[in-house]
C-alpha cells in the first residue's frame, strides 16, 4: 500500500487529476493482453514529461514503491501486470511526434505515440518506418521498444531494435540517461541503446526515442501460394532465401488457422490446404516484378497447388489483413486464447509445425499455428477456457513441450513477445545459468532496489526442463 506521504508527493508532482487510486483506474490497469493474469496496483499515474517521470522515480525510490510502465497494455507476456502492486505509470500523455528530420531521416517521438499513427505520419512525408506489429493500431512506440516488437516485415527490414538510434530514459533513482543520437556510427562504450531495447521496463523508463526512417518503397506486389503438403511450403521458404530473394513479407498459416481466418474474413481461402504462404515484395518496380516472377517459379517447383497474385492494392491489403486477423479470428472460438511465439531457424518451420500438431494431439488441446515464416517466428495459438482448470493445465504442459522442441531445433522460447512473467520460468532453458547471472547483474546495476517492473524476466521458480520422448 502507498503511504500518505507518497500519495501527497505524487499528487503534487503530476496534479490531482493525473494520479488515481479509484477502483475503476486500478482495475483497468490490473491486466494486459495476457489471458488469466491480473493483479491490482495501488495507484495509477500519468506523467507528461521526462522531468515528471524523473520526479516520480525519485519518490518511488525513496519509498521503495514498485513501478510498472505501461503503454496500451497489448503485450502477451504479462509484462505490464503489477504483480507487487505499487504504481502503474501510463505514458499516454507523452504522445507527441516531436520532430521528423528530413536531413538525417530520423523521427524523435515520445513513448505514448501509437505505432500505426507514426507509420501513417511518416508515410505522408514519403518516408517509411518498417516495424509493424499486428497490434500497431493500438500499441505504442514505448511498448514496442520495451518488447523489441517485430511484425510481418521483420524478414527484410528487421525489428524495432534496428530502428532505435537513441533514447532518453529515467533510471530507478530518477537520474536521466541519454543514449545514442542521430548517428549511423557510435561505438563510445557499451551500446546502452540496444541494451534498453527489449528490456521490458525492468531497467529504465523510456521517455523519448530517436528512430531511423528510410525512403518509402516505390511499389509493392503481393501473392499467395497454397499447398497440400506443408513441407512444400517450408521448402519454398528456404528456396526463396537461397535464391537471395528477401521478401518484405513471408507469412505462413497452417490448416486450422486457414479455416478460422477464412470464416472470419470471408476471402475464399481453400479449406483443403495444409498451409498457405502470403508473400509481399517491395522496392523498385523492375526488381519487384523480377522477384515475384521468380518466387512464382519456386512455388511451382515446390508443387504449390494454387498461386495467385493480387491484382491491386485493395486485394493485397485484403490478404495481409486476413493474416493480421488470425489472432482475432481464433479468439472467437473459445473464451480464452493463448498466443505464443516459439521461434526456429526457417529451415525447421515444417518440422516445428508438425511437432506442435503432435504435441497438441498428445495433450488433447486445440492449437493452430501461423506466423512469420521468413524469419522462423511461429505463433502456436491455443484456444481454451480459463474456467476449465484441467484443460488449461494440459495447455500449459503442451506449451512447455513446444518451447523445448523449439530450443531442440535451434530456436528460442520467444522471438518478439518478450519474457515478462509468462516465459520467465523457461528463460534459463535458452540462456543457461550463466546467462541468468549476467542478466541479473545488469538488472542490479540499473535498479538495485528492484522497483522497476519487479517479478518480470527472472522467475522465482525455474521450470524443470522437459524431456521429450520420441519413438
Amino acid at each position: 500500500m502507498l503511504n500518505e506521504t507518497a500519495v501527497r508527493q505524487l499528487r503534487e508532482c503530476v496534479g490531482e487529476t493525473y494520479f488515481r487510486t479509484d477502483q475503476e483506474a486500478l482495475i483497468a490497469h490490473s491486466y494486459d493482453g495476457t489471458p488469466m493474469l491480473q493483479a491490482l496496483p495501488d495507484g495509477v499515474i500519468y506523467p507528461k514529461s521526462t522531468e515528471q517521470v524523473s520526479e516520480i522515480m525519485k519518490i518511488a525510490s525513496s519509498h521503495r514503491i514498485p513501478v510498472v510502465t505501461r503503454g496500451s497494455g497489448s503485450n502477451l507476456c504479462g509484462g505490464t501486470v503489477p504483480l507487487q502492486g505499487g504504481i502503474v505509470m501510463v505514458m499516454h500523455r507523452m504522445n507527441r511526434i516531436l520532430e521528423v528530420d528530413l536531413d538525417n531521416l530520423t523521427a524523435v517521438v515520445q513513448p505514448g505515440v501509437i505505432t500505426g499513427q507514426l507509420i501513417s505520419h511518416v508515410e505522408g512525408l514519403g518516408l517509411f518506418y518498417p516495424p509493424d506489429p499486428s497490434s500497431m493500431k493500438i500499441s505504442t512506440i514505448g511498448g514496442n521498444i520495451a518488447e523489441c516488437s517485430g511484425g510481418l516485415r521483420g524478414l527484410k527490414y528487421g525489428t524495432t531494435k534496428d530502428y532505435v538510434l537513441g533514447l532518453t530514459a529515467v533510471r530507478a533513482d530518477g537520474s536521466i540517461l541519454v543514449t545514442g543520437g542521430k548517428l549511423t556510427k557510435d561505438v563510445a562504450g557499451y551500446d546502452l541503446t540496444k541494451l534498453l531495447v527489449g528490456s521490458e521496463g525492468t531497467l529504465a523508463v523510456i521517455t523519448e526515442a530517436i528512430l531511423k526512417l528510410i525512403p518509402y518503397p516505390k511499389t509493392k506486389k503481393t501473392m499467395v501460394a497454397m499447398y497440400k503438403d506443408i513441407y512444400g511450403a517450408a521448402r519454398t521458404v528456404s528456396s526463396i532465401i537461397q535464391q537471395q530473394i528477401i521478401p518484405a513479407t513471408l507469412e505462413i498459416l497452417d490448416h486450422p488457422t486457414i479455416r478460422v481466418v477464412d470464416d472470419f474474413a470471408n476471402i475464399g481461402l481453400p479449406l483443403d490446404m495444409a498451409a498457405i504462404l502470403i508473400i509481399e515484395q517491395d522496392g523498385e518496380p523492375e526488381v519487384v516484378e523480377r522477384d515475384i516472377a521468380k518466387i512464382q517459379q519456386i512455388c511451382r517447383e515446390e508443387l504449390a497447388d494454387r498461386i495467385e497474385v493480387a491484382q491491386d492494392r485493395q486485394e493485397a491489403e485484403q490478404l495481409l489483413t486476413a493474416r493480421r486477423s488470425a489472432f482475432t479470428a481464433l479468439a472467437r472460438l473459445r473464451p480464452t486464447t493463448i498466443l505464443e511465439d516459439a521461434t526456429v531457424p526457417r529451415s525447421k518451420i515444417a518440422e516445428m509445425i508438425l511437432r506442435t500438431n503432435a504435441i497438441a494431439q498428445k495433450y488433447n488441446v486445440n492449437i493452430a499455428t501461423f506466423g512469420h515464416a521468413g524469419d522462423g517466428n511461429l505463433h502456436p495459438t491455443a484456444t481454451t477456457d480459463a474456467r476449465d482448470l484441467e484443460e488449461v493445465h494440459r495447455v500449459e504442459e503442451a506449451f512447455a513441450e513446444i518451447f523445448e522442441a523449439a530450443i531442440e531445433l535451434g530456436g528460442t522460447i520467444t522471438g518478439e513477445h518478450g519474457v515478462g512473467v509468462v516465459k520467465a520460468p523457461y528463460l534459463e532453458w535458452k540462456v543457461g545459468e550463466a546467462g541468468i547471472e549476467v542478466m541479473q547483474g545488469i538488472k542490479h546495476a540499473f535498479d538495485p532496489l528492484n522497483i522497476l517492473n519487479p517479478d518480470k524476466i527472472f522467475a522465482k521458480e525455474r521450470k524443470k526442463r522437459v524431456v521429450i520422448q520420441r519413438g
